[in-house]
Order: C-alpha cells, then sequence, then structure tokens
C-alpha cells in the first residue's frame, strides 16, 4: 500500500469527485482543465493509497465500485461546505459581483421592477440578474431562485421573508365608462354595472368592501363579461372602457396618474381580495451571497422610502 501524507490527498479526492460527477474520464480531465492521463494518473495513485479498487473502467464508461461510491457520497457535503466557504470569503473582498436569479408577479415586474433594474446594474456592474415573470408561485429551493417578490399574505415559514412595501386594492374606470355608464356612488351600486374580476373558484363573484369611516361592511355580488387571473389584462380591459375593474395599485398607478383610469368609491376600502403587502422571500441559508443581500437591501431602499 503505497503511503501519502493526508493533506497531498485532498486533490486526488477532489479529483475522484469531479470523475464520479462527469462519469467519463475525459469530462472530468476537460471540466478539470486537466489531461485525460493526468486524470488516471491520479486515480490510479488515490486506489493505490487507498488499497482498494475505487472505479471500474470500461472502453466508454466509468462506474464507481461500492468503495467508491461510499467514499464519494461521505465527500460531497464536506467539499460543498469548503466551496461555499471559499466563496463567501471571496465575495466580501471587491466588487459586487455574482448572478442572482428572482422571480416576480407578472404586472409588478413589468411595470414597477423593469423600470429601474437599469439604476441597479449601473451602480453595481459586476451583478448578473436573470428574472422570471410569472404568477405562478415558484419553488425556489428546487427551481434555483434566489428571492423572489411575493404579493401574497401566505409565506412558507422556511424561508425568509421581508417587507418590500404595503399596497392598496382599488377600484377603477376609464372616464369613458363613467361617462356612459354613470359613476357608483355606493358598493350596491356595483350590481347594477360591469365589473371586470380576478376570477377564484367556481362560485359567483364577490367583493368586500369596508366604509373608511366607519365599522360598516358591505359584500356585493358582481357580475361582468370579462375575468382573467392577471391584473395588467384587467387593466387593459378597463383602459378599453368595458367596465370597473379591480386593481392591486401598482397595476393602476400608471394609468391613474395618466388620467386614463379613474378610482371609483374612494370612501370604501377593498378588502379580501389582493394582498395587503409586497414580500421579499429567500430560502433560509446560513451564508446569503452578497448579491442577493445588496439587491434586497437596494430593492427595500426604494420601495419602502419610495
Amino acid at each position: 500500500m503505497k503511503e501519502m501524507k493526508t493533506d497531498a490527498l485532498w486533490g486526488h479526492l477532489h479529483w475522484l469527485t469531479v470523475l464520479a460527477e462527469q462519469g467519463s474520464f475525459t469530462r472530468a480531465a476537460e471540466r478539470l482543465e486537466v489531461s485525460k492521463a493526468a486524470m488516471s494518473q491520479k486515480i490510479k495513485e488515490l486506489e493505490e493509497i487507498a488499497g482498494v479498487s475505487l472505479v471500474q473502467r470500461t472502453t466508454r464508461s466509468v462506474r464507481l465500485t461500492s468503495a467508491g461510491e461510499k467514499l464519494v457520497e461521505e465527500l460531497r457535503e464536506p467539499f460543498a461546505r469548503i466551496e461555499q466557504s471559499f466563496f463567501s470569503v471571496r465575495d466580501t473582498a471587491g466588487p459586487v459581483r455574482g448572478l442572482v436569479r428572482i422571480t416576480a408577479p407578472v404586472a409588478f415586474a413589468r411595470q414597477q421592477l423593469v423600470p429601474i433594474i437599469g439604476d441597479f446594474l449601473r451602480e453595481f456592474p459586476q451583478v448578473r440578474l436573470q428574472v422570471e415573470v410569472t404568477d405562478r408561485i415558484v419553488s425556489l429551493s428546487s427551481e434555483g431562485f434566489d428571492l423572489a417578490i411575493r404579493h401574497s399574505d401566505s409565506l412558507p415559514e422556511t424561508h425568509v421573508a421581508l417587507p418590500l412595501c404595503e399596497t392598496r386594492t382599488l377600484l377603477v374606470a376609464s372616464p369613458h365608462y363613467l361617462a356612459q355608464q354613470g359613476r357608483p356612488v355606493k358598493p350596491q351600486d356595483l350590481a347594477q354595472h360591469n365589473c371586470l374580476y380576478y376570477p377564484r373558484g367556481v362560485e359567483s363573484p364577490r367583493w368586500t368592501f369596508a366604509a373608511l369611516d366607519s365599522n360598516e361592511q358591505v359584500q356585493v355580488r358582481i357580475q361582468g363579461s370579462f375575468a382573467t387571473n392577471n391584473s395588467e389584462s384587467i387593466r387593459d380591459a378597463a383602459l378599453q372602457g368595458l367596465g370597473i375593474a379591480m386593481l392591486p395599485d401598482f397595476s393602476a398607478s400608471a394609468a391613474l396618474k395618466s388620467g386614463s383610469l379613474q378610482q371609483v368609491l374612494t370612501e370604501w376600502q377593498c378588502i379580501d381580495a389582493f394582498a395587503a403587502r409586497l414580500w421579499l422571500v429567500r430560502p433560509w441559508s446560513a451564508q446569503v451571497p452578497r448579491a442577493v443581500t445588496t439587491l434586497t437591501h437596494w430593492l427595500r431602499a426604494r420601495f419602502v422610502n419610495g
């Protein structure tokens, strides 16, 4: 059995884990940027030191022996921790860098996030952002996302959630629609209007309101010719003069500023419709990449104070 100092084994062991991952000497050598002969020699030396065969070689592929599989399995977690520790230390030096994968609701991403993201990238030019725009609730851990913007009152307990900003639910309509159909003065008037709504199950849609100056609550059964599960589409239907829409404020804000939509029933608060807050959510981790924490702090500064 060949003898070697323990600290000289680390490179050999790492090369074995790469070989197991790649499944061939050729691909493993390419990954490590070494020759195939050097790769083969390193594994041979490791087997001689261990005194057992670790790899079964064929003309087309390699397969670990039971001893090799056991060794690689026990090495995965320590090497992952070493890699994480190294990148954590490197992360603290120099400019903020790295890729951040983020998911955000369609309307918020298009109307609020993307218009300001250029400011962030100019401030941190070595950070790369990959944004998935979807109203689907994405599994951050299994799908590899670092951060999510969630418009929800239900958040996973296994994740870290930080408030991004408060949101309000508004009733809006185009000036053209209001001129033709009249402006509702109380929630009950909505029963006589064409309401554009976000469908929730197969039940008849109902909107609930609370008076701002009292404890009165009113629930109204509404009806309308258009429903969709995307707030931007509801907004666009309202812009066409099709009816009165219930929207989160971030979907309606630009149209309200331009005057192409007007708010109605301003003395009433819409409740039990959309969440009252946007959150920044990330999987819990003892080591959070600097780029992720930088983006988190930057977004909160923009929206909490904005």
